[in-house]
């Protein structure tokens, strides 16, 4: 067996190898060929935490296994990461324990992975302004991905704390691009791709806000009750997601669907349009959505590649289990 300790993560993969990986994925999944099992996660009644278990099986991949872990909202003041998590993989022929993978780097980076993916296939292709809602530990993940699929002029932002956006706007200069703080009503005025990356429990960026042929990326809402935007802003657009049964039950697309305004058989599948059974974006006035709602199956795609790039580089632990 294999371990990858979290602090070799960030220089085995890289953002290319990501996307690659989660594209793969949703493609498996929408081919059929690979499929999540049901979802746990629970408040655990110590320490505010939440705690659960993704995990699935991809057929063209061989890759099984499942991502443990939560969010503890205390662990700022211990000098760790909110959100703590390990990947298992598992060898799909002996079920034997192939790699434990250190998942806190991981996962920020196949969400960001997904965005990408989402606005790749989704976003126009003249699309020069990218908003981001949102300045929490994962909104530069989202901006480095997502700005690598577009020849983006500037990008635009907003968060509840201003100030909380330096770290975007650092990273933005980085890239070389223009940044600029932005009330809500002008970044969707201006934002040709918007991404929302928040953990609000009530709808922020509202339809009105939204100018039509935008491509949307919500990427924050994973539980119940979770929501970014209005329902009425999901209705209004084509909808796609990672997978569909999340999307009703825990993402984004939960209160439309709550409230009669969008149908199970009105969202599709991302993989879908990569395989080529979905035409995605229609014409150049349509808003798009995306509703990122984070599956296992993702966490297990990076994570092998991750496991490959360690062993050959020398960096993974190999011991006797």
């Amino acid at each position: 067996m294999y371990i990858v300790p979290e602090k070799e993560i960030a220089g085995l993969v890289t953002r290319a190898q990501n996307f690659d990986a989660v594209e793969n994925v949703f493609a498996s999944m929408s081919a059929r060929s690979a499929y999540n099992f049901p979802v746990i996660r629970e408040a655990i009644g110590h320490a505010d935490a939440l705690y659960g278990f993704k995990s699935g099986f991809d057929r063209a991949g061989l890759n099984l296994g499942l991502k443990s872990g939560g969010y503890w909202p205390g662990n700022m003041e211990k000098g760790l990461t909110n959100h703590q998590s390990t990947v298992f993989l598992f060898d799909a022929d002996t079920g034997k324990c192939r790699a434990v993978v250190g998942g806190n780097l991981l996962t920020a980076l196949r969400t960001a992975a997904a965005a990408a993916v989402s606005v790749a296939h989704l976003a126009r292709e003249d699309a020069k302004v990218l908003g981001i809602v949102g300045a929490g530990h994962q909104a530069t993940f989202q901006l480095r991905a997502v700005a690598e699929q577009r020849d983006f002029e500037r990008v635009v932002a907003w968060n509840r704390t201003p100030e909380k956006l330096a770290s975007l706007e650092k990273a933005a200069a980085e890239m070389g691009l223009p940044f600029e703080s932005l009330s809500l009503e002008e970044l969707g005025a201006h934002s040709d791709v918007i991404v929302t990356i928040t953990s609000s429990f009530d709808a922020i960026l509202k339809d009105a806000q939204v100018k039509p042929g935008t491509h949307i990326a919500c990427m924050g809402t994973d539980t119940k009750g979770k929501q970014e935007v209005e329902a009425a802003l999901v209705a209004r657009a084509t909808c796609f997601t990672d997978e569909i049964a999340q999307s009703i039950g825990i993402g984004e697309c939960q209160h439309a669907i709550a409230d009669g305004s969008l149908k199970e058989a009105d969202i599709a599948e991302i993989g879908a349009v990569i395989n080529g059974n979905h035409t995605g974006r229609s014409s150049d006035d349509e808003v798009t959505l995306f509703d990122g709602t984070g599956v296992g199956l993702q966490d297990l795609a990076v994570a092998a590649a991750v496991v490959d790039l360690a062993i050959e580089k020398g960096v993974a632990v190999k011991v006797d289990f």
